[in-house]
């Protein structure tokens, strides 16, 4: 028993380092990727997309409806990372917001873009104290603003509305759409963005700043979002559904089904597959799943 004893710090000195050297093993791993990662998350009926650039800054574009966000997230993040660069609220619905009190409190985040509307729900004010009481960097997103994700390999997420102050319209109509662009490859994300909203944007943009490789569909698949005059401009070569099986509302709505179908846009919908993951170099698009 005391020879036991006596070996006892030996094996517990071996040990801390074995799970220090994993530790690093896999932040240097997260930070040397050579692909742009995104990933449409299963969070249900809601909205959260992860994207990971090559030299490991990551942003998070909504927080679904609730805590299922961190069980998506720990499924395509490090576990020894523990933070996120930027967090994107397009819209303050609870399905696009819901996720992000309980991020900020597992997770350091630097900061957080909103469009500037506010709401009286109990999950956008426990959102907006905890930006305060973290301290986190607080932007109103505006047409024009150009991000820069990773500086070496020209990865950009270009705000193309909201154009205007959008505080007064209904929520849907004011949601941030953005584009995130890496070389050849482009993904257009557009929240709960509706055709009204659609129009605007048309008529500000030329279709070449439209045009992207992925649409992420807006309102997830609502009769209300994707247009044919959207689907034509952004002309995607795969159209992305956020949704939850069997959803109360009808969601992806037949109508959407069959715009997609006749213009021969393939989708994929998180209901069926889970999270669904992208990478690319900037000139191929890969679907991992």
């Amino acid at each position: 028993m005391e020879r036991k004893r006596k070996y006892l710090p030996y094996i517990l000195l071996v040990l801390l380092v074995i799970l220090t050297a994993s530790i690093w093993f896999f932040v240097f791993q997260h930070k040397n990727n050579p692909y742009l990662k995104v990933v449409f998350l299963d969070v249900g009926q809601g909205d959260s997309i992860y994207i990971e650039a090559p030299n490991g800054v990551q942003m998070l574009i909504d927080g679904g409806p609730d805590a299922k966000l961190l069980s998506s997230l720990s499924k395509v993040m490090p576990f020894a990372d523990r933070s996120i660069d930027m967090i994107v609220a397009t819209h303050p619905d609870q399905d696009h917001i819901g996720g992000f009190p309980l991020l900020i409190d597992n997770y350091k985040v630097g900061s957080i873009l909103e469009n500037g509307a506010t709401s009286d729900s109990k999950v956008y004010e426990s959102l907006e104290s905890k930006i305060v009481k973290n301290k986190i960097k607080k932007m109103i997103a505006k047409r024009g603003m150009h991000i820069i994700l990773d500086d070496k390999k020209n990865i950009y997420f270009d705000i193309i509305f909201p154009d205007r102050d959008v505080s007064n319209f209904d929520s849907n109509d004011g949601s941030i759409v953005g584009k995130l662009t890496y070389g050849k490859e482009s993904f257009m994300f557009t929240g709960d963005a509706t055709t009204y909203t659609e129009n605007l944007i048309g008529w500000n943009e030329k279709d070449s700043t439209l045009k992207s490789d992925v649409l992420k569909l807006g309102h997830h698949g609502s009769h209300t979002s994707s247009g044919l005059s959207w689907l034509e401009k952004v002309n995607p070569k795969v159209a992305i559904i956020s949704v939850d099986k069997g959803n109360k509302y009808g969601h992806p709505h037949k109508d959407i089904l069959d715009r997609l179908t006749s213009l021969h846009i393939p989708f994929l919908k998180t209901s069926d597959l889970g999270n669904i993951v992208f990478e690319s170099d900037g000139v191929k698009l890969v679907v991992i799943k």
